[in-house]
């Protein structure tokens, strides 16, 4: 077990590899890859953005450690995320997706990722790309998080915007675990050995963004 140090109350902890790190990516060693090498870390592939805002939509009522360990399924069941073969997805693929016991059968959210990836297409058509469009609300402030809120008033706003135009299971909380998640915004804490390297990919993301 990683040992802890008490500091911020004990927000950061140091693993037995010796990384500073945040207080919840102290173990398995998923979490530690996840916290690493991706949370926080600038993302503008319209894939990964859409697959992340549905697997936030399922990870309501659970941990985010049981979707990580089952992405690898839902990839392979959605069809890799892409939104234009999701969106042909009809009642053969429901039934299809609720026997799949690699994913969380949940048939509301299933349904719902159909929607979100006719959505999606829209979303595209209109504003050119979906990194286009979620990178407007990226908040490029390189100050550390002091106390990490479950929604900010951009996130509020977005998922506001995301339901007028249709989507569903987008609640601000979910939405800002989005954000935080694709480098929308910078919440490693400060001293996490993460978050400069989050940093810099974050300012790399929304300057290739045209």
């Amino acid at each position: 077990m990683a040992a802890t140090r008490t500091l911020r109350q004990m927000e950061l902890t140091i693993g037995d590899d010796g990384v500073l790190r945040c207080w919840w990516a102290a173990e398995p060693e998923i979490y530690r890859d996840y916290h690493d090498t991706e949370w926080g870390f600038g993302v503008t592939d319209d894939n990964r953005l859409f697959e992340k805002l549905c697997l936030e939509g399922f990870q309501a009522g659970l941990s985010w450690l049981t979707i990580l360990r089952k992405r690898e399924g839902f990839r392979a069941a959605f069809a890799d995320f892409d939104p234009a073969v999701v969106a042909e997805f009809g009642e053969d693929d429901v039934d299809r997706l609720l026997a799949d016991a690699s994913i969380v059968r949940h048939q509301g959210k299933i349904r719902s990722t159909i929607n979100n990836a006719a959505r999606a297409l829209d979303l595209m058509d209109e504003e050119g790309s979906l990194r286009s469009f979620f990178w407007q609300w990226a908040e490029m402030d390189a100050s550390a998080p002091g106390d990490i809120p479950a929604t900010t008033e951009h996130s509020i706003r977005l998922a506001k915007e995301l339901k007028r135009r249709g989507w569903t299971f987008v609640g601000p909380t979910t939405v800002y675990a989005f954000m935080q998640a694709m480098g929308l915004v910078n919440d490693h804490l400060s001293g996490c050995d993460a978050r400069d390297a989050a940093q810099r990919s974050r300012r790399l993301a929304a300057s290739s963004i045209h």
